[in-house]
């Protein structure tokens, strides 16, 4: 393996930054004694704007995403409940606190919903900068929150603002390639693309008797998406020399290959060294050494945050990696800011390794990179979706005035506009016939026909992915009342059964779950639970006299046991039909034109996730 220290990416040119921030983002608080604290946010705002960094970048205050926009990803009926939950009113929304995971490690803590927009908004606005072009990379170290699930929360994570802000990208960009750095693996997003190639994703995360105990080397992608969901599952004490001799040739390939037309990088801080809840031992430059290789590649970027509990190393680290990304170097003295204390006694930029032994050996290593490769060598390089012109909604007859009434002025004219549009949306299918005699076609009914058989398809996705969510199935079977999964208490007991998602979806679907059975009508025995794991697990390792000793708590559902996980249903699905419907793939932005609002409660684009 190449040493860290001959590695270093070339000087790339110049870029274009924006910078997001929303200075309320640090007035929250999970509770007393958890360990996700979002004043490290407001630590490390102080620290870059103290550096002068905001000099080079495009500062941006986001809008606050909607629930609208939540939607795109996660069901109505959960939105709904983190949008009204409180601390008083917890147990009378979710009976005993486990409809939707809200509990000692996802808190129901004063002003969560407010919380949950200004971390998805930013990342919504990082990915609108990069489809406008406005940006080479864009920030948001709030965000980065990439355990949160299609319908519940996980890992101190409520809203998934990473799927929200890939979903965004799709709409200009043909692949989106991510990559998470953070210690857990990134099991919400993972699941969120497991059956598509329009986005890969790619975790390094340490993987065994450890939250959230997903990300075998083995868990490839189902369907479309085979192939397309790389893991890297390492040991405790991994430093950076080792981490980037697996993460410099894996990316390197990949970006060769798979050629992204975007990448979303989740720089989770609990890989460094020295971390409360990690049992990683990469150093500042270490984990900074990830960001500065994917800048190298030249391919639009956004950086998100994520986990990281040693808030102090936290602030270093993402300050550091922000003058990295606007090509800034940094003085090793930390310049006077307001939080000075939680910086001594060095007060230095700086998060060195410790002398944490590295379980990683060189062999382990160099067979994880060559599986990994072997698997993305059985996949056919850079999949693409034809793009074309944006197809305009179907004319709307009350709009031509075109009327049944046979006693209605046959000498009415519609005006140039509508006629421009009619003939640019189906123009190309009359016939010559048809053309010679003037277009004899029934509007009115070509109009209403697709619009009908193009909402019966938004309909049936929405049954297949339960709820209204438009991405993904219901995972209820993995996730499903046999088994409440916690990252405080560990292994502990069964949710009532009957009980977690509501009633099932009718018979007969054969797709989706509910309740931790199967939908169709087959079959409706359950599948195996999934364990409860905790990040505070991690708390009694630290503890052992080793610093790295796992956890005694047998380890359950197994690489070798767990189920294979259920398909995900919705838009990979539905939109494969529509398109077919439709007569082919489209982009979301006409040509010579802006991008064209869309929303996902409406018929969705049909480029989303069609292969």
């Amino acid at each position: 393996m190449e040493p860290l220290s001959t590695a270093r990416p070339a000087a790339a040119p110049p870029t274009r930054v924006t910078y997001i921030h929303d200075a309320d983002v640090g007035n929250y608080s999970y509770g007393y004694g958890h360990p996700m604290k979002p004043h490290r946010m407001r630590m490390t705002h102080n620290l870059v704007a103290n550096y002068g960094l905001q000099r080079h970048m495009h500062l941006v205050r986001p809008a606050r995403a909607t629930r609208e926009q939540m939607t795109a990803f996660h069901t109505d009926e959960y939105v709904d409940f983190l949008s009204r939950v409180t601390p008083e009113s917890v147990t009378q929304l979710t009976g005993d606190g486990t409809r939707f995971l809200i509990g000692e490690d996802c808190p129901a803590f004063s002003g969560l919903f407010e919380f949950c927009t200004i971390s998805a908004g930013g990342s919504l606005a990082a990915a609108s900068a990069l489809n406008a072009g406005t940006a080479d990379v864009a920030i948001n170290w709030a965000g980065g929150l990439h355990h949160a699930k299609k319908r519940e929360a996980s890992g101190f994570c409520y809203v998934n603002d990473i799927v929200l802000a890939i979903l965004e990208l799709l709409r200009t960009h043909l692949r989106v390639l991510y990559i998470d750095i953070d210690i857990h693996h990134g099991d919400g997003v993972e699941e969120a693309f497991y059956t598509t190639d329009r986005v890969m994703t790619v975790s390094f995360h340490k993987f065994g008797d450890f939250f959230p105990g997903t990300g075998d080397v083995r868990d490839v992608g189902m369907k479309r998406g085979k192939g397309y969901a790389v893991n890297v599952p390492l040991k405790d004490g991994v430093g950076e020399t080792e981490f980037a001799g697996i993460f410099r040739p894996v990316l390197q390939h990949i970006m060769d290959w798979y050629r992204p037309g975007a990448v979303v990088l989740q720089c989770g801080a609990d890989s460094l060294a020295g971390d409360k809840l990690g049992c990683f031992n990469l150093s500042m430059r270490g984990h900074a050494d990830c960001v500065s290789f994917m800048k190298s590649f030249g391919v639009p970027l956004i950086c998100l945050g994520g986990g990281g509990y040693t808030i102090r190393n936290v602030a270093r680290t993402w300050t550091y990696e922000t003058g990295l990304l606007v090509g800034q170097e940094l003085d090793e003295d930390l310049p006077f800011n307001e939080y000075m204390q939680y910086f001594g006694p060095e007060y230095k930029l700086d998060v060195p390794m410790t002398s944490m032994e590295n379980q990683n050996s060189r062999e382990y290593l160099e067979g994880l990179h060559a599986r990994i490769i072997d698997n993305l060598r059985c996949l056919n390089p850079a999949p693409s979706v034809q793009m074309q012109e944006t197809p305009r909604n179907p004319l709307n007859p009350a709009e031509l005035d075109v009327s049944d009434d046979e006693d209605s002025d046959l000498d009415e004219r519609i005006n140039q506009r509508l006629r421009d549009a009619h003939v640019e949306r189906y123009g190309d299918e009359l016939s010559g016939d048809e053309e010679d005699d003037g277009g004899d076609m029934d509007l009115d009914g070509l109009g209403s026909s697709r619009r009908a058989s193009t909402h019966g398809m938004v309909r049936n996705w929405s049954h297949l992915g339960g709820g209204t969510s438009r991405l993904g199935g219901d995972l209820g079977a993995r996730y499903g009342s046999g088994s409440s999964r916690s990252l405080m208490n560990g292994l502990g007991r069964a949710s009532p059964s009957g009980s977690t998602f509501g009633a099932p979806p009718p018979a007969g679907l054969g797709m989706g779950f509910s309740n931790g059975h199967a939908a169709s009508g087959s079959s409706g025995s359950p599948l195996p639970p999934r364990p409860k794991r905790s990040f505070f697990a991690a708390r009694a390792k630290k503890a052992s006299p080793n610093g790295g000793a796992e956890s005694a708590t047998p380890r359950q559902g197994t690489a070798a046991t767990r189920p294979q996980m259920p398909p995900m249903i919705g838009r990979a699905t539905a939109v494969d039909e529509l398109m077919s419907e439709a007569g082919g793939a489209a982009a979301d932005t006409p040509l010579g034109g802006s991008p064209r609002p869309s929303s996902f409660r409406d018929t969705p684009p049909a480029h989303m996730l069609a292969t």
